[in-house]
């Protein structure tokens, strides 16, 4: 239930309160069309976050001094306080998927609460929630071949073929099936990913000659991709691109072919193979 709140008790109110759980206040007025419009949004999308967003409500003709300080000029006027200041902010009735989205800015989603979690069963529950977040569908795919269920593993990836991590999944499965580089997937288990990529450009200079050597050095390079983000904030990143583009410059396989980069922005040259 919303707040009234008034400018005896709004220091306590908002601006205490909003240190410890976000507080977002509704500038309004019982005249206001708009506002009457708004209000039934604001109060569902409180109630729907279980106390995790408050919502306070400000008649502005009975608290002008309140209205003054904020420079509200028109209403409804809705601002979201958090660590006492003001965050967010919008005028006007939105639709009820852009009030929810507000407060979606001010709260972690239920997702990704899930995802910061880390587990498999979080990671589960997360994919389940939102099949369309590659983030959590490749850290699930992670978690399962941490434990050697590689089957489960390319399941959990299989609806993102565009993206470059769940591809590198992908082909570390496709790769293990066939028994080639066995070395660096152990590698990768144990947390040696110098062995691990230096093992898998080895890898794709034996392939050359091989049937299919194509297929097999594109799925090899899609892998080293994979092993590369997953940490690709490690200061030693650039020396395995490095390693990727001296490989290249080989002869070993192609550097260059389409959408998006080892950072993941999309339109940038991909380092397919």
């Amino acid at each position: 239930m919303a707040l009234d709140v008034t400018e005896a008790n709004f220091d306590r109110d908002v601006i205490e309160l909003s240190k410890e759980t976000p507080v977002v206040v509704d500038f309004w007025a019982e005249w206001c069309g708009p506002c009457r419009q708004l209000s039934p949004a604001l109060e569902a999308a409180e109630a729907s976050r279980g106390g995790r967003v408050l919502l306070a409500k400000i008649d502005v003709d009975s608290n002008p001094g309140l209205a003054q300080r904020y420079g509200i000029q028109g209403i409804p006027a809705v601002k979201a306080c958090k660590d006492g200041e003001v965050v967010n902010e919008f005028v006007g009735a939105l639709a009820k998927q852009q009030v929810e989205a507000f407060f979606d800015s001010l709260v972690p989603s239920k997702v990704d609460e899930l995802f910061a979690k880390g587990d498999e069963l979080s990671l589960r529950e997360a994919a389940e929630l939102d099949p369309r977040r590659a983030d959590v569908a490749v850290a699930l795919g992670r978690a399962r071949l941490a434990r050697g269920a590689d089957d489960e593993a390319l399941e959990a990836v299989q609806d993102h073929p565009g993206d470059f991590n769940a591809q590198g999944i992908s082909a570390r499965v496709q790769l293990s099936k066939a028994g080639v580089a066995k070395e660096a997937f152990e590698a990768l288990n144990r947390g040696d990913r110098d062995a691990a990529i230096d093992s898998l450009i080895s890898e794709i200079g034996n392939q050359q000659g091989n049937g299919d050597a194509g297929g097999t050095r594109d799925l090899l390079r899609q892998a080293i991709v994979g092993a590369i983000n997953e940490d690709p904030d490690d200061p030693k990143a650039r020396e395995y691109r490095s390693k990727l583009a001296t490989a290249a410059s080989d002869g070993k396989f192609e550097l260059f072919k389409t959408t998006s980069h080892f950072d993941g922005t999309a339109q940038n040259p991909k380092w397919l193979g």
